[in-house]
């Protein structure tokens, strides 16, 4: 009977590769494992070696922002939940910045890529409930309003998790965002409120 893989040692595996690339160290299957009690073979066991442990790290980082987005209740006001969507994108940037830095690297493909997808469907589904709610205008595209949204967190994430921002500059996520819902119909005041509402990283 096979033995039960224990999920505690996958995630020490995950993690540590994760910081091993966020402080620049070369990883090996040796450097990975050194002081950690386990063996190489371990590597192999969980992942089948180095190549599924980077696609694990990918997923892992998009797994653990799904659930801080699942954070985010919907409200009455989705103008304000669109901007909580990108507060809580900012937040697991922060709380996870190794883990953030491998989410896009592209040289490794990921477990489960639709998935990944889910964090650009929320705001998505939101962009579709201002349009119904009569925020935005008729003809907005969610998709593309979406992803001018996730492109705006995700410039603030990166130059302050990985470049050269203070965090003070996640103030500026306020004006970004409500300049862009009001050139999408949302009212300049009403969109400010919501947008300082829901903007908590």
């Amino acid at each position: 009977m096979a033995r039960t893989k224990d999920p505690t040692i996958r995630s020490l595996l995950i993690n540590r590769a994760a910081q091993m690339l966020g402080a620049r160290e070369p990883i090996t299957l040796r450097s990975l494992v050194a002081g950690t009690g386990l063996s190489t073979m371990a590597v192999y066991t969980y992942f089948g070696g180095m190549d599924g442990l980077w696609k694990a790290v990918r997923q892992e980082g998009f797994t653990r922002l799904a659930a801080r987005l699942d954070e985010v209740s919907p409200s009455a006001d989705p103008v304000r939940d669109l901007a909580a969507l990108g507060a809580a994108y900012l937040s697991n940037a922060l709380a996870e910045p190794d883990l953030y830095r491998t989410m896009f690297d592209a040289g490794f493909e990921l477990e489960d890529a639709a998935a990944a997808d889910e964090a650009l469907h929320r705001l998505v589904h939101a962009v579709e409930r201002a349009k119904a709610a009569g925020r935005f205008d008729h003809g907005v595209d969610p998709l593309e309003l979406a992803t001018q949204s996730w492109t705006i967190g995700h410039g603030l994430a990166s130059l302050i998790v990985i470049g050269p921002l203070p965090r003070q500059a996640l103030a500026h996520g306020v004006p970004m965002l409500t300049a862009l819902f009001t050139s999408a119909g949302d009212d300049p005041g009403r969109c400010r409120r919501s947008v300082e509402r829901g903007w908590r990283p």
